[in-house]
């Protein structure tokens, strides 16, 4: 979540950060400001590049205020108006720097970062390097870090304590608020030698704001329309397109192939709207109203995959919604997974003559062509060639060599459940029960002593294994305590941790990353469905039905995208020698590249398909590891949301497309590493068979 630069300053301030007075103005309202001109005033925009946009303007007086205000309410940055602006002294500067503390995904750490020269052109490479160190969580910059900063920037020798409190200070908001960036762009040496923070830019980690009302509330209402604010309030994932098919599906992954299999058709979507896991009529209805009431929409597109989710529910809540009624605008159906043909049949028996049932993708592809205007269908530019390198070892959690193999895990295995009394681990602990896996304990702190059904329920985990053996930890706790139970598992050395929860503050796992090295435990997740050794074990939230015992591995970062393309492997006769999620979140533990090396010299696995999605390096560190290491096994892969608009985060934290060809560069990278990649969902079972025969045709002769 972005701030306005005035509530980024704020941040700054309430951290010791020294930065200058302003006041806010709103449209119609008249400043009065009570420091002299001349003044600056800035538009309040979410976008980049407001100072070259003209959004930044010196007032030298009060005469010429009211038009400098008009002309930049008026003036568009990034396609936006600004709903306010901020007025402040203009300052006399006599230097420019540029400092942040950022988390990088790529090199999995806190960053800080400074240059020598700031401001406008500070991204063009023009002027001096920039210094960028590693800080360590959750120590913060050392003394030794912030001296080599000061000296980049070539401070005196009496502005060494003003710049140590601006790091620090930085560093106080970042570890404070759970931010993703805290930037100040420029910080200027003003008359007197004294340190300013003139521009501020600040993200909030969404994890974190979900958990932090005070923080929600920094969310500026006139950055979003009135349908984004309606999602927002009802806690759907929510993305305005440009089209007119309104989608409803459940789940990032199988939204991001929804809106790629409707581009690559043709058909326009008008949204992309993640549903999430539950589709209670409440849900619908919200859901529904959002979509109808959108003047752009002709016509609804609800797609869902049944796994924990009732189909058949989901039929119920929205016939309750139209209460007989037919829609005002023309509604697809397509149920598939949990319960799916007693939905079908429920909304068949409904009547109603505006809402379409179709059986696959492919057919709803045809009911919503005849609904509305086609387009020219989509063609990913994906001949790029773009270079990738190996990195010396793969990234993510190193394995222990006393780790059994997931391929192993079955009714021996012994289970523990962090968070076996909450709602979550009671439920899924029994359907994991239903599916014959051994869970032999519980933890829940201060519930030690007590039992949750026959299994016993301990205060820590240490606790736990001096009682048993535990062969995996599966964790259903809350966000905010997601780190320290991974933490807590690894530490008392069991072998694999399974970290179903969502939203993890992005700052706690990046303390959790080294920890997991060190001892080698192997974690799936944060944000995992879990894994499944067809009729063998479960640990996880995934559905059994789309599952059969066969000979491919699957490795996904979507949940549901998992169902979706096991489901039709196994209708296409190829069962599943184990699916696991590595998890949707922007850090997580085992990669790709590690799970194709745990499953390489397996007999048991003769391929494996890969479900990738937009965002991140995954896919680019896999292609990579497999053509370095000669991988014997053939692959198949999917990436979904390869049309999702740059810059606009899809779903769960770890699916969000950076500027600058992402796309192009995953495609062209698997193609590279002989990964053979397809466009579609519909194209993966003939893709692996084809691939299942050769190594099967050179066994036989």
């Amino acid at each position: 979540m972005l701030l306005d630069e005035y509530q980024s300053k704020k941040l700054f301030a309430a951290a010791g950060i020294p930065v200058p007075p302003g006041i806010v103005v709103r449209p119609g309202e008249k400043p009065h400001p009570e420091f002299a001109a001349p003044w600056m005033v800035k538009s309040q925009v979410l976008a980049g590049g407001r100072g070259k946009a003209g959004g930044v303007v010196r007032v030298d007086g009060p005469v010429a205020l009211p038009g400098v205000m008009k002309k930049l309410f008026d003036l568009p940055i990034g396609g936006s108006r600004p709903p306010m602006l901020l007025l402040e002294p203009a300052a006399c500067i006599t230097r420019e720097f540029y400092v942040s503390l950022a988390v990088s995904r790529d090199r999995e750490s806190l960053l800080l970062t400074v240059k020598a020269t700031g401001g406008m052109n500070v991204e063009s490479g023009e002027g001096s390097q920039p210094l960028i160190q590693k800080v360590r969580l959750p120590e913060g910059p050392t003394e030794a870090q912030v001296r080599s900063a000061f000296f980049r920037l070539g401070l005196r020798r009496e502005q060494m304590d003003d710049f140590r409190t601006v790091v620090l200070g930085l560093y106080r908001a970042v570890k404070d608020n759970g931010l993703l960036l805290a930037e100040i762009n420029p910080l200027a040496e003003v008359a007197g030698g004294w340190l300013l923070a003139l521009d501020g830019k600040v993200e909030i980690d969404d994890s974190v704001a979900e958990i932090r009302p005070e923080l929600e509330a920094l969310a500026n209402p006139g950055h979003y329309g009135r349908r984004e604010l309606a999602a927002r309030k009802a806690g759907f994932s929510y993305v305005r397109l440009d089209g007119w098919v309104g989608c409803v599906v459940n789940g990032a992954g199988l939204a991001m192939a929804t809106m790629d299999a409707l581009n690559f058709a043709g058909i326009a979507p008008a949204n992309f709207l993640d549903l999430g896991g539950t589709a209670d009529a409440k849900r619908m209805r919200d859901a529904l109203e959002l979509l109808l009431g959108d003047d752009r929409v002709n016509a609804v597109f609800i797609n869902l995959y049944g796994g924990i989710l009732s189909c058949a529910a989901v039929a119920e809540a929205l016939l309750a919604v139209l209460d007989g009624k037919e829609p005002a605008k023309p509604v697809v159906a397509r149920l598939s997974g949990n319960s799916a043909e007693k939905g079908k049949e429920l909304l068949q028996a409904s009547g109603l003559e505006r809402l379409f049932l179709a059986d696959d993708m492919a057919g709803a592809m045809e009911l919503l062509g005849k609904l509305g205007p086609r387009s020219t269908p989509r063609v990913l530019n994906d001949s790029v060639s773009v270079a990738v390198s190996l990195p010396p070892v793969p990234r993510g959690t190193r394995r222990r060599d006393d780790v059994p193999s997931p391929l192993d895990l079955g009714p021996g295995t012994q289970v523990l459940v962090q968070g076996l009394t909450g709602k979550m681990g009671t439920f899924h602990a029994g359907l994991m029960r239903a599916y014959g896996t051994n869970i032999v304990a519980g933890v829940t702190p201060f519930k030690g002593g007590t039992r949750s059904g026959d299994t016993p329920i301990y205060d820590t985990v240490h606790e736990a294994v001096r009682q048993h053996r535990i062969d995996l930890s599966i964790i259903f706790v809350p966000g905010p305590f997601v780190a320290d139970a991974i933490l807590e598992a690894a530490d008392a050395k069991v072998p694999w941790v399974v970290c179903i929860t969502e939203g993890t503050p992005q700052l706690n796992m990046l303390r959790v990353l080294p920890a997991l090295r060190e001892n080698g435990t192997c974690l799936l997740g944060p944000n995992t469905p879990g894994i499944i050794v067809p009729d063998r074990f479960k640990a996880g939230i995934m559905p059994t039905d789309p599952f059969r015992p066969g000979p491919v591995a699957v490795f996904s970062r979507s949940g549901t995208l998992t169902y979706e393309a096991s489901a039709r492997l196994s209708a296409a006769g190829m069962g599943q020698a184990l699916a696991l999620g590595v998890g949707g979140d922007p850090f997580i533990g085992l990669g790709f590249a590690e799970l194709l090396d745990l499953v390489r010299d397996d007999p048991r696995v003769e391929a494996v398909l890969l479900l990738g999605e937009i965002g991140g390096r995954a896919e680019e560190d896999v292609a990579a590891y497999v053509a370095a290491a000669s991988y014997p096994k053939p692959i198949v892969s999917f990436v979904a949301g390869l049309t999702a608009p740059a810059g606009r985060r899809m779903g769960h934290a770890g699916a969000i497309l950076e500027e600058g060809g992402g796309v192009a560069r995953k495609l062209s990278a698997l193609r590279q590493a002989g990964i053979e990649v397809c466009s579609s969902l519909d194209e993966l079972p003939e893709a692996m068979a084809r691939l299942l025969v050769k190594p099967r045709a050179a066994a036989g002769a």
